[in-house]
């Protein structure tokens, strides 16, 4: 037992190092071994996909912007960029690493992380003050979420989106679009080929009834 755990220490003391070597990425690929289920890709967005998802936010009318699975925060900081400054960018994942390292590297008082799921966001934002959110951005791995994730998820974003609000996903298969359809009316779609691998894009709108 002692060798093993004398055998254990340099290791972790080797992955610590190469964490922090890697910063962000170091941060993301660690995410990705552990669950790759749910982090969906080992490669962040790129600037193409980030800026194309957000240019239908209607920036001047966010008061609270809310995404699931940020990762080490490919979206967050370009988020904040656009954000009002009374805004509240809202984060929830269910890896710790993550929550614990962006808490530490985001020190904007209107960022919120929460380490949670997704499906609870209803609870999360009333937890925070908040009774709907204006946009709120995913870039979960639908197709490969356990059955019956998917659905819950996209049918408690709806509920909590104000009306004239938006979902956006980016998602490197078009099965999203599946799931999204069954909630929301009117979904616009596009594909980003600047990226890796190339991403499908989807805007779904929560209309004025």
């Amino acid at each position: 037992m002692t060798t093993e755990l004398a055998g254990e220490a340099p290791l972790a003391k080797v992955k610590s190092r190469l964490k922090r070597a890697l910063g962000p990425w170091g941060v993301f690929f660690e995410g990705f071994l552990k669950n790759p289920v749910m982090v969906g890709s080992i490669v962040p967005s790129s600037r193409f996909t980030i800026n194309r998802v957000l240019s239908a936010v209607d920036w001047d009318n966010t008061k609270l912007f809310v995404e699931y699975g940020p990762g080490v925060g490919t979206f967050c900081q370009p988020v904040l960029d656009r954000l009002r400054r009374d805004g509240t960018l809202l984060v929830i994942d269910l890896n710790p690493d993550f929550i614990e390292y962006l808490s530490h590297t985001i020190t904007d008082s209107r960022f919120v992380a929460v380490h949670g799921s997704a499906a609870d966001v209803e609870e999360i934002i009333r937890a925070h003050g908040h009774e709907k959110a204006d946009y709120i951005i995913s870039g979960l791995p639908f197709s490969t979420l356990p059955p019956g994730v998917g659905p819950a998820i996209a049918s408690a974003t709806y509920r909590v989106l104000r009306k004239g609000g938006a979902f956006l996903v980016y998602q490197f298969t078009p099965r999203a679009g599946d799931f999204m359809a069954q909630f929301f009316k009117r979904i616009d779609k596009g594909l980003e080929w600047i990226n890796v691998p190339p991403c499908f894009l989807f805007w779904g709108w929560k209309d004025e009834d």
